[in-house]
């Protein structure tokens, strides 16, 4: 059963859960998205986390870099509300609180954004990065994350399957359960991942790769070295790679042959904004 059907079913067995008013759209992309959990909540919640990880984290104390992350950040707000203030449509950020940490963890190449504009830094990622405009690919990959409200989306969509999913098994007589009991496996939860949330997390990826390229050209930096970076992740991890269907990520082959063909789009259509 593809994905969208599963939803469908679902649909109608939550009814009253699944309203139109449920629904909006991603920026820019136009992408449907399904909202049925808090923003402000999510916010938040985000807004505890991160103070317990700056509390249990080492921070690094190159200041110079943390400074760098917090200039990127800054143009990178900026250039995100004036776009969409010329375009008249509404701020997605406009009740951020943004924050930048860098985090002393050589041996993590990550980065993240939380809802609410919370960003983390890892030492690990700068031998990816190399300079301010792949530190600035990264930076506006994870922010489009926070912009397209991924969290809220992922948030929904773990509420509908969750409550679809006991809805079927009390339907099917605790069918589910029983096959969960009977081999020690969350058959449902891994059917599931493997079926609908992983390809669906992939979608969010690709659609943060081209709003990061995006938000990166707004700024005025260099978007060409984000296929250079992600050249240099596939390189550093010596081809250990999961099969794309088991990960939430596309495979780096994949991810760069997309970014590839929309740079030149992106370069054309959205070039960087000058702020008075």
């Amino acid at each position: 059963m593809n994905r969208r059907k599963f939803l469908s079913y679902v649909s109608c067995g939550c009814g009253s859960l699944l309203l139109t008013s449920c629904y909006t759209t991603a920026p820019i992309t136009e992408r449907k998205q399904l909202k049925i959990v808090s923003e402000a909540k999510l916010n938040a919640q985000a807004a505890k986390i991160y103070e317990r990880i700056k509390e249990k984290e080492k921070m690094s104390n190159d200041t110079k870099t943390l400074n760098e992350i917090k200039d990127i950040g800054k143009r990178m707000e900026n250039s995100i509300s004036e776009y969409f203030y010329r375009a008249g449509i509404e701020d997605p950020t406009i009740n951020f609180e943004w924050e930048y940490i860098l985090i002393d963890r050589k041996k993590v190449r990550n980065a993240w954004c939380m809802p609410g504009g919370k960003i983390a830094v890892y030492t690990g990622i700068l031998e990816a990065t190399k300079n301010t405009d792949g530190l600035a690919a990264v930076m506006g990959h994870e922010i489009a994350h926070a912009v397209a409200k991924h969290s809220v989306e992922r948030a929904s969509r773990a509420t509908l399957v969750n409550t679809g999913t006991q809805l079927i098994d009390i339907f099917s007589g605790g069918k589910l359960s029983q096959v969960n009991r009977t081999t020690g496996i969350n058959t449902v939860g891994l059917i599931t991942q493997l079926g609908l949330l992983n390809p669906f997390n992939r979608k969010q990826e690709s659609e943060a790769d081209y709003l990061g390229m995006i938000f990166s050209s707004l700024s005025g930096y260099d978007i060409r070295e984000t296929v250079k970076i992600w050249e240099r992740m596939k390189k550093l991890r010596k081809g250990k790679e999961p099969p794309e269907f088991m990960s939430t990520h596309p495979s780096s082959d994949n991810r760069i042959r997309d970014l590839n063909e929309k740079m030149n789009e992106v370069i054309l259509d959205y070039p960087p904004i000058e702020l008075i």
